[in-house]
């Protein structure tokens, strides 16, 4: 008898380990949507600054995070209502599991749009809910007359709206996302991880609107190893989560660390200017060759539909550069590949293999 295989639950044992791509020396990541340099890049008293604040860091203590002051650099600098509340988790992925921990009870449901986020449905599955997918339209906008028939037809306790959409980079109308939150029944969490690269935002909402969470990451901004998501919503939901998330779940270094990025915000947001620089930059690029078929991203990625998504794939990663293959993990993503935005000099690394692979007949 195999005595672990047995006390292990059956629908675990049938799931897939999220996998994280190997990286080969030399090459360049462009698969996961993160900065390519360090945020303080080029500021040397930054960079000075920051290793001080890591030496000075309490490590031998717990940390306290209402006393950090992590909550009032945040409500500062993205503009957060006071009539919010503000959780932070390890990483967007812990909120997305105890948000839906929270609404956990027999016969209830989790909704999402398809293709999006792994984890939506992923954490539907490990809490025992039905996970309900509305396909998105072939242009990957929403299709929010079978949204909303969904949500009546099945009342969801949770929605999760991407807003703009990963792995699409697509962006639905904001008012499509105010029609879903005024008929929801339940939790509707508006996921902006890459809001920094959007013009728009639902976080003035929050607070106001009692079913709304709004839930943003400072991974996408250069931080992406610190590991810090934060949601913002009522204190009706905010009082409930606190009694579920983890005492110390965020740590010394990543506060002060946080908190000091936020502290030099415009630095940061020079970065992200020059990412969505050169996002449109190689936009037009790639729009100017006829077998591609590229989707408008407001994220800090691009999408696009191409002849054969694994041999671009593989040339590549032949050329050292390692990408998103979409292809085959929806039907909608037919030899769809996902780019993050990096570097000039690394982005021009991939249009010139692209345009070679590719170029107009």
């Amino acid at each position: 008898m195999n005595r672990v295989a047995d006390v292990i639950r059956d629908d675990i044992k049938v799931m897939t380990a999220y996998q994280v791509a190997d990286l080969p020396e030399g090459f360049i990541k462009l698969d996961a949507m993160e900065c390519p340099h360090h945020p303080f890049a080029g500021y040397e008293s930054l960079l000075s600054e920051w290793a001080d604040l890591a030496k000075q860091a309490p490590i031998h203590l717990y940390p306290h995070t209402a006393k950090s002051g992590i909550y009032e650099e945040l409500r500062e600098v993205f503009g957060i209502p006071d009539k919010a509340e503000i959780a932070l988790g390890n990483g967007s992925d812990e909120l997305i599991q105890f948000l839906t921990m929270l609404v956990a009870k027999p016969n209830t449901r989790v909704l999402g749009i398809e293709p999006s986020f792994v984890m939506y449905r992923h954490n539907a599955a490990l809490y025992g809910m039905e996970y309900v997918g509305v396909p998105l339209n072939p242009d990957f906008s929403l299709n929010l007359p079978a949204v909303l028939t969904a949500i009546e037809q099945h009342q969801p306790s949770l929605i999760f709206i991407a807003y703009p959409n990963n792995p699409t980079g697509v962006c639905f109308k904001r008012e499509e996302v105010e029609a879903v939150i005024r008929v929801a029944t339940g939790i509707v969490v508006v996921d902006e991880a890459y809001g920094a690269f959007h013009h728009d935002s639902f976080l003035p909402w929050v607070g106001e609107v009692e079913n709304l969470v709004v839930m943003r990451t400072i991974s996408k901004i250069g931080f992406a190893g610190l590991r810090m998501g934060y949601a913002a919503a009522s204190p009706s939901i905010m009082g409930e989560l606190a009694k579920i998330l983890p005492p110390y779940n965020m740590n010394q270094l990543s506060l002060a660390a946080a908190k000091f990025s936020l502290k030099h915000h415009q630095v940061i947001q020079q970065n992200i200017d020059t990412l969505k620089n050169e996002r449109s930059r190689v936009m037009n690029e790639l729009l100017k060759l006829n077998r591609l078929e590229v989707f408008p991203s407001e994220a800090n990625f691009i999408t696009v539909r191409v002849p054969d998504a694994n041999g671009l794939f593989e040339t590549l990663k032949q050329n050292r550069i390692l990408i998103k293959k979409l292809y085959g993990s929806h039907p909608l993503l037919d030899q769809c590949v996902r780019i993050t935005i990096g570097s000039a000099v690394q982005n021009d690394a991939v249009l010139a293999v692209i345009k070679n692979l590719y170029p107009n007949l």
